[in-house]
């Protein structure tokens, strides 16, 4: 008979070499990953961001497709409760125009204009609010 081939336990135990080796290809694996996951992290950030837009415009056009069936329901509702408010002695009450908004105040002399220039004197006017000299020293 022909004598059966055994393997040898030497190619079983685990060497200096292949920590070695294992590490290096932990370090490859790790670098190729790291430099990856910036470009992956865009790529669903745009895909989430094309998700959002769209979910943005089908809301948009389903609240223009519902703003007249409210306005048409709250125009019935109103014509409807006349009547009843005109029995109970209520009436309703005139819509108030809003006034046009207002701007700005500006208190001439409290602050340098554009293009005047600030020096020591001018901040010593202007007193604590720039840490000028507020006079009282």
């Amino acid at each position: 008979m022909a004598a059966a081939k055994r393997k040898s336990n030497a190619a079983s135990k685990t060497t200096l070499r292949h920590v070695w080796l294992a590490g290096l290809g932990l370090v490859a694996v790790s670098r190729r990953e790291a430099l990856a996951a910036p470009a992956r992290a865009v790529a669903r950030l745009d895909a989430l961001q094309r998700r959002v837009q769209a979910l943005a415009g089908s809301a948009g056009a389903r609240v223009r497709q519902v703003e007249p069936c409210v306005v048409q329901f709250s125009s019935e509702v109103e014509a409807r409760l006349a009547p009843v408010l005109d029995k109970l002695g209520l009436k309703p009450k005139p819509k108030a125009k809003r006034s046009a908004r207002q701007g700005r105040r500006e208190i001439a002399g409290a602050w340098p204009q554009a293009g005047e220039a600030v020096g020591a004197g001018s901040l010593k006017s202007l007193g604590p609010r720039l840490g000028g000299d507020d006079g009282k020293t």
